[in-house]
């Protein structure tokens, strides 16, 4: 056997790597920090940490910028990549686009807490902006019911309740009975800050930019783009008319 067929032998053993996404698809990136519970239990406040929480919007951000994608959700130790059909960065290979986006997770949120941290990736496929919103809605249930239950647990253990005993506490308890507690010390869960209970958003938007031209000696008006960070997203269907529209851009 020669180099080249050795090379190619060798190759053929790469199984997954011709694997694409589905031409025309709707592709949505989503990561997850690696053993997060005990690392943010660790070095953050719980159950929510606004230092945690600008690091995963740094995150995102550099995600968003270095991926080219239409839009970014974030809540808890997760966030969601929004990437439109026409998506063609590294030919649209799967093991490229998840290697990468979890190689740009942890390198950033690291640099940003100034301690190791790491990511893992996966991807979800939708064939229309239907499916967009649909992924999203329940993304952002999920932030919902993950915003309640942590707030219901770390309110039992700071009231001295041990792990065992806040979770036993928790199991088979109705949302309203959730809510019930927190209102029995003193916190009305829809008060809560709304980034917390409904996730944050990025895009992209234009805005204008007043200048001088000096060489003709006039004002004039750029129009520039910048990542927009929306800690006040609205719910249910207003959300998915939000997502819709970012989507088709």
């Amino acid at each position: 056997m020669d180099a080249d067929e050795f090379e190619a032998a060798q190759r053929a053993r790469e199984y997954f790597h011709g694997l694409t996404l589905l031409p025309g698809a709707w592709t949505v990136l989503r990561l997850d920090g690696r053993g997060f519970s005990s690392f943010t239990e660790q070095h953050f406040d719980k159950p929510f940490d606004e230092r945690f929480s600008g690091h995963m919007v740094d995150t995102a951000t550099a995600l968003l910028t270095e991926l080219g994608a239409r839009y970014a959700y974030t809540e808890s130790d997760e966030i969601s990549l929004l990437l439109p059909p026409g998506f063609d960065l590294f030919g649209r290979g799967v093991e490229k686009l998840v290697s990468i986006s979890a190689g740009i997770a942890s390198a950033t949120f690291t640099h940003a807490a100034g301690m190791p941290a790491h990511f893992d990736s996966r991807i979800w496929l939708g064939v229309s902006v239907d499916d967009v919103a649909d992924y999203f809605s329940w993304r952002q249930a999920d932030a919902a019911r993950c915003a309640l239950n942590g707030w219901c647990y770390w309110t039992l253990r700071k009231a001295g309740q041990s792990r065992s005993r806040a979770t036993r506490a928790l199991n088979g308890a109705t949302t309203s009975d959730k809510n019930e507690l927190l209102y029995q010390h003193g916190i009305n869960f829809s008060e809560l800050p709304a980034w917390q209970r409904r996730g944050i958003g990025l895009w992209w938007e234009t805005y204008e930019r007043p200048g001088h031209d000096p060489v003709r000696g006039v004002d004039v008006t750029a129009t520039r783009r910048r990542i927009r960070v929306d800690r006040e997203l609205p719910m249910k269907d207003a959300y998915r008319a939000l997502v819709e529209l970012l989507a088709v851009g």
